[in-house]
């Protein structure tokens, strides 16, 4: 189907034929370069999804619910203006990081991080199938951001029955995924073992019982959360909780997780992984800026699976190079997605000259300045 999808037309109808290569069965040939526009509009509508995560995360430290999300379960999407997402939210999820610094009295180290969905029937007919959609924030608070620079390979060790103790991922985004706070009244258990009894709940659900409907599941995250849905996409695939279901990672802004052994293990386990990335965000060069995938060694950090390139920059917000809103507006206003070998400072000064608007932009500013940033940071 490598030029069935560049060529259907982009209603919802054409989505229920085709969504097996857009959830990457093909490895995405022949869609991303050029972007096709109904894996953009897929890529667009998930980075939504995750968006969600930061709206609802509540980071008042006076508020009662502290490191929570701010709605209940069943209004969570209504409040964050998602109520037409045709999803409803089926459980949140809470990460504990392993490390003790203080934060506020009384106030236990798990934290929200995301949650899971489902598509509602009409969704489902809408979209070809029941999708279990499960959601991950990026790093927010000072504990994550120190597990974030933990920076040490571990054994992933997920599977008790056989260990793979050469396939090793970051120790940090590790702890984030299996520790846990028992002293949390909003959470019980791991990370990890939530995640696991949810979806296992859900595939029992609409895969082992009497509907037995096709079914995805669809991991999304910016930044660490991008690793935590690798992690958890690897972890099902690997225990074959999924029992042939196919598993997508959208990846927005993520880092590194593991190494050449994860990397190959994932690939081994059918695994899709369609990373977003913006050549001039620094998370996505880390971990192993140095020693990474380019390098044929078992200690090396490695992504996974294929990526959609941005390149964007913006003088006056430099922190914009990571901003999830960021990188969703540029796709949603067809942002020029870089190609291999192309002149990236010709495409960007030709599609801001051409009056686009893109939300939060000065064109005249960046016509002059984000330019030779972009150009002087290719890579």
């Amino acid at each position: 189907m490598k030029t069935s999808v560049a060529a259907a037309d982009t209603k919802s109808s054409c989505l229920s034929r085709v969504w097996r290569e857009i959830q990457g069965s093909g490895d995405w040939s022949d869609l991303v370069e050029p972007l096709d526009p109904l894996l953009r509009a897929e890529i667009v509508r998930y980075g939504e999804f995750v968006s969600a995560c930061y709206k609802a995360f509540d980071v008042d430290p006076s508020s009662k619910r502290y490191l929570n999300c701010k709605f209940g379960r069943n209004s969570m999407l209504d409040n964050v203006d998602m109520s037409s997402s045709g999803y409803e939210v089926t459980k949140y999820i809470y990460a504990t990081p392993n490390i003790s610094i203080p934060t506020q009295s009384g106030t236990c180290q798990s934290r929200w991080v995301g949650y899971v969905a489902v598509s509602s029937d009409e969704e489902a007919r809408r979209i070809g199938r029941r999708d279990v959609l499960v959601t991950f924030r990026g790093t927010v608070t000072n504990t994550e951001w120190i597990a974030n620079f933990m920076s040490s390979l571990a054994p992933a060790r997920l599977d008790p029955h056989d260990p793979r103790l050469d396939v090793k991922v970051e120790s940090g985004f590790l702890s984030l995924y299996t520790s846990d706070d028992s002293t949390c009244r909003f959470s019980h258990g791991s990370c990890r073992e939530q995640l696991l009894s949810e979806l296992s709940r859900l595939l029992n659900k609409y895969k082992i019982g009497e509907a037995k409907e096709e079914i995805s599941i669809t991991l999304a995250g910016h930044s660490m959360g991008s690793s935590l849905a690798l992690l958890l996409a690897y972890d099902v695939a690997e225990l074959g909780l999924n029992k042939g279901v196919p598993i997508t990672v959208y990846s927005f802004g993520g880092p590194r997780v593991g190494n050449l052994a994860f990397k190959s293990r994932c690939e081994a386990l059918g695994v899709k992984v369609l990373r977003v990335v913006n050549v001039n965000d620094p998370v996505t060069k880390l971990p192993g800026l140095v020693l990474n995938e380019n390098f044929n060694w078992p200690s090396c950090y490695a992504h996974v699976g294929v990526e959609v390139t941005l390149d964007f920059f913006k003088m006056k917000d430099p922190s914009c190079v990571h901003d999830l809103e960021t990188y969703i507006s540029l796709l949603r206003s067809a942002f020029p997605v870089r190609r291999r070998g192309e002149d990236v400072m010709k495409k960007v000064k030709g599609f801001l000259m051409r009056g686009r608007k893109i939300e939060g932009w000065r064109r005249e500013h960046a016509v002059s300045n984000v330019g030779g940033l972009v150009q002087s940071l290719r890579t």
